[in-house]
């Protein structure tokens, strides 16, 4: 079997998703990566050697070589100018999640998939994280009964250094934090609760980085750069990027299609860095008890149980690789998709629906906790999708 040539645009925070995709010999290897940055051309050719060419753009990836399947991990803000010109040109797509910052970009981009039969894969990597699939696995077991409610809390210990920082920091480029972060856990919230939110409203704030006046334009370094888990409190950090109007707080309320009734909270200035799921069932609940391998997923079944004392315990794979092992899992999903095609865990459409939750939660907050409607994929566009792409 001939390898199949990926070709990577953006080369920066996300790069070592590339490297899962790297196997020459055995199936795949990187070929041509694009990226405008000297630096991040020089780290893709340090990663895989002076065989694989580097350009500056993806007008000249597209004009001078021929790729089996490409993977975008550049900006969120460039994700569907980009992919709307690869699945133009027929190729088979990886774009990291958020798929896009705005509705109408990620409905052009199901319709060109759709129009053009290209294959499009986002990189929702949760849904191969083994705690989100042990807990899906335990829904669909029937264990907690019909799921009734969902509660989502995300401490995002290193939101000072990770997100307002950059451009993640400013509305133009990121829209809302509920896209970048929010995206991975609304869409396992529509995944454990099997229905997608048709209507949201939510409360939140810049309630801290914004009173930080100490900025600089960080653009000639990289994340890693600055990091500095020894930074505490919060309000200790300097050097954000010079603009930060984006929340660093939020609440979301959400109202599924199928009854089910889901909250999510964000917050980037707390200490630790954890998700924490609650999964409430007309006969049951569940909630994990950290999110990393080796952790425990409690399981509540009984009127017995309480508090420390759940009716059983279910410990957290192990796994290897980013995100405890859910990044080569993700990679090589999508591998096999763009080879193959067919039906995956990762959802398109769930990507949208992901996007549209978070924007329309992110307006809410703006115009004073308002409900607002999510719209719904056209059922056509949908049941392609859903079918695999076929």
């Amino acid at each position: 079997m001939a390898d199949l040539k990926i070709g990577v645009i953006g080369f920066g925070a996300r790069s070592s998703l590339a490297s899962h995709a790297h196997h020459p010999g055995e199936g795949s290897r990187v070929t041509v990566v694009a990226d405008p940055s000297q630096r991040g051309r020089d780290l893709a050719r340090e990663r895989f050697g002076a065989d694989v060419a580097t350009v500056g753009s993806v007008d000249e990836l597209l004009a001078g070589h021929e790729v089996d399947a490409v993977m975008i991990l550049a900006p969120d803000f460039a994700h569907a100018g980009i992919a709307l010109q690869t699945l133009d040109a027929g190729i088979p797509t990886f774009c990291e999640k958020p798929m896009a910052i705005s509705v109408e970009d990620a409905d052009a981009m199901l319709a060109l998939a759709k129009e053009k039969r290209a294959r499009l894969y986002i990189g929702h990597n949760m849904r191969h994280m083994p705690m989100v699939r042990q807990m899906k696995a335990i829904v669909d077991s029937g264990r907690i009964g019909r799921v009734r409610a969902i509660w989502c809390r995300h401490f995002v210990g290193t939101g000072g250094d990770f997100y307002f920082k950059d451009w993640h920091a400013e509305r133009e480029k990121a829209m809302s934090l509920l896209l970048q972060k929010g995206a991975h856990d609304i869409d396992v919230i529509h995944w454990l609760a099997g229905g997608y939110t048709r209507r949201v409203s939510g409360i939140g704030d810049l309630a801290v980085y914004g009173d930080i006046t100490d900025r600089r334009d960080n653009s000639d370094r990289g994340m890693w750069d600055w990091f500095d888990a020894d930074i505490w409190p919060p309000t200790a950090q300097k050097e954000l990027n010079p603009v930060v109007d984006v929340e660093d707080i939020s609440m979301l309320q959400m109202t599924l299609d199928n009854g089910v009734l889901a909250s999510y909270q964000q917050c980037h200035f707390t200490p630790d860095y954890w998700r924490n799921y609650t999964v409430i069932g007309d006969a049951g609940r569940i909630e994990n008890m950290g999110d990393g391998s080796g952790d425990q997923i409690h399981i509540w079944t009984s009127r017995r149980s309480g508090p420390g004392r759940p009716s059983a315990v279910e410990v957290i794979a192990r796994a290897e690789g980013g995100h405890g092992g859910a990044d080569p899992s993700l990679v090589a999903e999508f591998l096999r998709f763009a080879r193959e095609g067919g039906r995956t865990d990762v959802s398109v459409v769930a990507a949208r629906e992901a996007v549209a939750t978070g924007v329309r939660g992110a307006e809410s907050i703006r115009s004073g906790g308002v409900p607002l409607e999510v719209p719904a994929v056209p059922d056509e566009v949908r049941e392609y999708f859903d079918a695999g792409q076929a």
